[in-house]
């Protein structure tokens, strides 16, 4: 166990069953272990396909029915595959919250703002809806929305993408959860809203000591909000530890490569691309899960699945590790 933190995460495995009759399952996660203390802020990042949003559906147990899950998941040391369903309902209303890849895809476009920030907390008898209201108004105004009561008797259709994720923000605060998971809350912003946007949920999670998973792709979007970072690849957790670490001096070939690929603010250089295609975890073999994309990778890399072991204080799952730490820190430096 990675410790007893507010969620703990150990082997997590998940295969969902097949679409086609006759075929066989597809694993969508093969290992991933993580541990968010309270407070503490995890970014996990990785390319389209990695399980990233798939694993933060098993931890709200929102896999798709017939999906089959191994390991553990534990929220204040409790077992989450083992709460009975009043447990189950109080964990999703009070204990953790979810923010959306898109606010307009998880808004009914024929109600108020205001029914759907206060929806939630009412049906569960967390608050009245007097106090509710209050209470979202206020929020709003701590997320920079001017005028809250106007704007909570408006329609979606009539607020922007960023004044919508802000109200997403405010709907995921509004209980005073312990957890926020955050599915890659700004990919559908341009880029000034994302900042915003960003800057105001990590904000929010300092003052109130929040524990946040946040899912992005976005490397250096996620090494400036968060404290510690998970850098995931088909279905497994490749290396993890403190942000600036991970990002300064990475110890895992896709994590050297993640950063090698990013445009340079100081300097013009032509972009380092990860050759070949990312692959799903259903698709990995045996070895390492990105051996068929790796330049270090040798026969016991295409043959053995390496285990996550202590490199430079962080996890790392690489059979080089130790022999590649230098070549490593000056690819991602360029």
């Amino acid at each position: 166990m990675t410790g007893h933190g507010l969620l703990d995460i150990e082997h997590l495995h998940v295969e969902l069953p097949a679409k086609v009759r006759g075929d066989a399952p597809r694993t969508v996660i093969h290992d991933v272990t993580l541990s968010i203390a309270p407070g503490e802020s995890l970014g996990v990042v990785g390319e389209s396909g990695s399980g990233k949003s798939m694993t933060t559906r098993a931890v709200m147990r929102l896999l798709p029915r017939g999906a089959v899950t191994t390991g553990d998941i534990r929220f204040q040391g409790h077992s989450v595959p083992g709460f009975t369903g009043r447990e189950l309902a109080d964990f999703r209303a009070r204990r953790v919250s979810m923010i959306y890849q898109d606010p307009r895809a998880h808004i009914n476009p024929l109600r108020t703002v205001g029914d759907f920030l206060v929806e939630g907390v009412t049906a569960t008898g967390v608050m009245t809806r007097p106090d509710a209201v209050e209470a979202a108004c206020a929020l709003l105004r701590d997320v920079g929305v001017p005028d809250p009561a106007r704007r909570m008797a408006q329609y979606p259709h009539q607020l922007s993408g960023g004044l919508l994720q802000r109200m997403m923000i405010v709907m995921a605060l509004l209980p005073s959860p312990e957890l926020v998971l955050a599915d890659e809350p700004t990919t559908a912003l341009d880029v000034t809203v994302q900042s915003e946007v960003m800057a105001v949920l990590a904000e929010q999670i300092r003052d109130r000591s929040v524990g946040l998973m946040f899912i992005t792709h976005d490397l250096d979007l996620a090494a400036a909000v968060t404290d510690s970072l998970a850098v995931m690849y088909a279905g497994v957790i490749v290396e993890s530890g403190p942000s600036h670490e991970v990002t300064e001096t990475p110890r895992h070939p896709y994590t050297a490569a993640l950063l090698a690929s990013r445009p340079s603010l100081s300097s013009v250089r032509k972009l380092s691309a990860i050759p070949g295609r990312p692959i799903s975890a259903f698709e990995a073999g045996d070895g390492c899960v990105f051996a068929s994309r790796c330049a270090h990778a040798t026969d016991i890399c295409r043959t053995q699945r390496p285990e996550p072991r202590t490199v430079g204080g962080r996890s790392v799952a690489c059979h080089h590790a130790d022999q590649l730490k230098s070549v490593l820190g000056e690819v991602a430096a360029v």
